[in-house]
């Protein structure tokens, strides 16, 4: 593998006496990197809006969005998808990360199996891959082995396919139906793509899965009325957001909350005097938009 060739295996030439700076040029030197991040994922909202359309879609339908990747991109994967349950309220099977080598990887470094590519295939049929879902492969150099291997299998089988890569003209790219390819130049360290390419993957897979909840009726006006109130903290959370909702007091709130079960389900009962089954019935109808719901029961009640 000729790596001389990939933009995050360059030498950043503004770094090349990073090792004679004190602690303050240092950390000044890489915040100045860092900075480049949103521009360079600037470049490709289009690309990710698409990318969004699509798991909206596949999700919809019963589908999942799975991420898969190793090292680094397979961790980050991981945590994008293991962040939806608690903070929208997703089923946990709907977005699912993948990372090579398994759960031990999340934790150690298990270098090898990023180039298991059987593995790969067996990993996908594991988790019953379908054509009704969608694969996004994640990785810096845009060739990691196991994560084409992986792409390559969903393909095969009709899934739509993805990708976040920080390098152009990769063979994760030429796979994808959606590629995303963020540039953010060579690292501070070289190599060392757990920074900026990172970053970038952080905040591309941020905008994934919360622009496909939104789309998805998980979130009122800028509110997570799917917020599954679990702890203490995000009982208050969800208390706070039925009141900002429909204007009650703390107490009818946390009334209506343990009434219903469910932050969106407390304020539309809350917002249109509805109770019971038909509260329920209102939001399945909508297909659990809480805005869409109050507006076509307020319109034919």
């Amino acid at each position: 593998m000729d790596l001389s060739k990939l933009i995050t295996e360059q030498r950043n030439p503004t770094t090349l006496t990073i090792d004679e700076m004190d602690s303050l040029d240092i950390v000044t030197t890489i915040n100045r990197e860092d900075a480049r991040v949103a521009a360079a994922v600037e470049l490709a909202l289009y690309e990710i809006a698409a990318l969004v359309d699509a798991a909206t879609a596949a999700l919809s339908n019963g589908g999942r969005l799975i991420y898969v990747g190793a090292g680094t991109s397979g961790r980050l994967g991981v945590l994008d998808a293991s962040e939806c349950p608690p903070t929208f309220g997703a089923d946990p099977r709907q977005i699912v990360g993948v990372i090579a080598g398994g759960e031990r990887a999340l934790r150690h470094s298990v270098e090898g199996a990023e180039d298991d590519t059987e593995q790969a295939v067996e990993d996908m049929k594991a988790l019953g891959l379908c054509a009704d879902d969608v694969v996004v492969g994640i990785a810096a150099s845009g060739r990691t082995p196991y994560t084409l291997a992986a792409m390559h299998y969903a393909r095969s089988i009709g899934a739509k396919v993805g990708c976040i890569v920080n390098n152009p003209h990769t063979p994760m790219e030429k796979v994808a139906h959606y590629p995303i390819v963020v540039l953010c130049g060579p690292e501070v360290v070289t190599g060392s793509t757990r920074m900026k390419a990172g970053t970038a993957q952080k905040m591309v897979l941020n905008m994934i899965s919360t622009a496909t909840m939104i789309r998805l009726g998980k979130v009122y006006e800028n509110l997570m009325i799917d917020v599954t109130p679990t702890n203490e903290k995000l009982r208050a959370r969800a208390i706070n957001i039925v009141q900002a909702i429909t204007q009650a007091d703390a107490e009818a709130a946390a009334q209506a909350l343990d009434a219903y079960g469910s932050v969106k389900a407390a304020a539309f009962a809350l917002l249109t005097g509805a109770s019971g089954e038909e509260v329920h019935d209102a939001l399945a109808a909508s297909n659990g938009h809480l805005k869409r719901a109050v507006q076509a029961y307020l319109q034919t009640s």
